[in-house]
């Protein structure tokens, strides 16, 4: 192939490099804005407004009540009782008819002494708020990760949609360069066909670009309860924290030690021991010291005609009971909270298994992520290097232009790839603090140092 007219000279390949290059890093700034927020900005708005949260905190809430009915069954009771009566009497034996009105108010109390049904139910009580409390650690931990992940979606979006744009940009100067050397006579209308049919599969992928990001954007807007949020993005070059510990062993034996889900299971286990022993609690009997204090005001049955007296009567005891048979109804319940408990036993089995092939999927995939990351930054070198060598080549007639449109795809490609392993490492690194049960919204602050101010 001829090289080009030196009517129309070619774009230098190194001048075409720094003008995309500042373009793109441009174009990822912009967000960086005076109006942007950080990752703790955007945490701290959704935790105000995420519904799912706030469900938990609810539900949070109602757990805490329900546990503290459970220690009613070992505190005193008392009640206060009043009653009105209007009779009228007449009697054959003396004729005579009279009507009679007659009152009574009566305070009662209970005090239990020996309920082991109700002692049981108490300690259910204190392990279910435990529970409670791992129950609102999982939904907090899963905002920080959704939070990330939606931040990160947009800013995967945005670079994505620079990329395109920069690659259409660098596709259009390459067109513009095939016209002008078909014009002349130094090439075939091949390269502009190639180059008007890379333009135009661009110019598609800018559409699907600009339509995600518009999705993306929504999805965190709907996090947060704001419109127009814009992420601040990451500062180019950034150095990724290195896993701490360096040891899939260490993050297993914590997540078996503090993950909320097998501290759910734990303290489940645990109650549902205590419903087999408050099961077979319904053999042994019960003890409660009881009082009254009554006034009543009535007629005499004695003295009808000495009209109403008024009578004050306090008494004090203990009312004991003993069940002796139910119809098996006790056994039958004690076999049904056997089988319970060894299904609780199970349950925790196959949780504890589940969070240690999580954990260790998660920092394996965090060690992957590393690596990935240093083989597109040297594949990010590897391909400007190619594109410079490919437009050269293209100069001087020994590349053809379909090669520089491949390089130009080729890097803008491995960029976009690189952007997207830099936001899965920063969201695993995340991942691998939930799987292990540490995660806090502390651990965001690492990453949010890591973005532009």
């Amino acid at each position: 192939m001829n090289a080009p007219s030196a009517l129309f000279p070619a774009v230098s390949p190194l001048f075409a490099l720094r003008r995309l290059t500042t373009a793109v890093a441009l174009a990822l700034g912009a967000v960086g804005s005076a109006q942007a927020q950080g990752l703790l900005e955007i945490y701290d708005a959704a935790l105000g407004f995420d519904a799912t949260l706030q469900s938990a905190r609810m539900q949070y809430e109602a757990n805490l009540a329900k546990a503290e009915q459970a220690h009613a069954g070992l505190r005193p009771q008392a009640g206060l009782s009043a009653g009105t009566q209007w009779a009228n009497v007449d009697t054959s034996i003396q004729p005579s008819s009279r009507a009679t009105n007659s009152q009574s108010v009566a305070l009662s109390a209970s005090q239990p002494l020996y309920r082991p049904a109700n002692r049981l139910t108490s300690e259910q009580g204190t392990l279910s708020v435990d529970l409670a409390k791992a129950q609102l650690r999982v939904a907090e931990q899963d905002l920080i990760v959704r939070t990330t992940q939606a931040y990160f979606d947009v800013l995967a979006a945005q670079d994505t949609l620079t990329f395109v744009q920069a690659q259409k940009a660098a596709v259009a100067e390459q067109l513009a360069s095939a016209k002008r050397n078909f014009e002349v006579g130094t090439t075939t209308v091949t390269d502009s066909r190639e180059a008007q049919a890379r333009h135009d599969l661009v110019l598609a992928q800018e559409i699907a670009a600009e339509s995600d990001l518009r999705v993306k954007k929504l999805a965190l807007d709907l996090l947060v309860g704001k419109t127009g949020t814009a992420p601040k993005p990451l500062v180019v070059p950034v150095a990724l924290p290195a896993l701490d510990p360096a040891n899939p062993d260490t993050w297993v034996a914590q997540a078996e030690r503090q993950h909320p889900s097998i501290l759910q299971a734990e303290k489940g286990y645990e109650i549902a021991q205590l419903e087999t022993r408050k099961a077979d609690a319904g053999h042994k009997p019960t003890l409660d010291l009881v009082g009254q204090y009554q006034v009543a005001r009535g007629p005499s049955s004695s003295q009808p005609a000495l009209g109403n007296f008024r009578t004050n009567t306090a008494s004090v005891g203990l009312q004991f009971n003993l069940p002796l048979f139910a119809g098996y109804a006790i056994q039958n319940r004690v076999k049904e909270t056997l089988a319970l408990e060894e299904k609780a036993r199970s349950d925790r089995e196959t949780v504890t298994r589940n969070v240690i092939q999580a954990t260790r999927s998660a920092y394996f995939g965090v060690l992957s992520g590393q690596g990935q990351v240093k083989a597109l930054e040297a594949a990010e070198a590897s391909s400007q290097s190619a594109l410079e060598a490919n437009q050269l080549g293209y100069q001087v007639g020994v590349r053809i232009n379909i090669d520089v449109l491949n390089a130009q795809s080729q890097l803008f490609q491995t960029k976009r790839d690189l952007a997207q392993a830099r936001y899965n490492v920063l969201l695993g690194g995340l991942r691998l603090k939930q799987a292990s049960g540490s995660l806090t919204a502390d651990d965001l602050r690492a990453v949010d140092a890591l973005l532009a101010k």
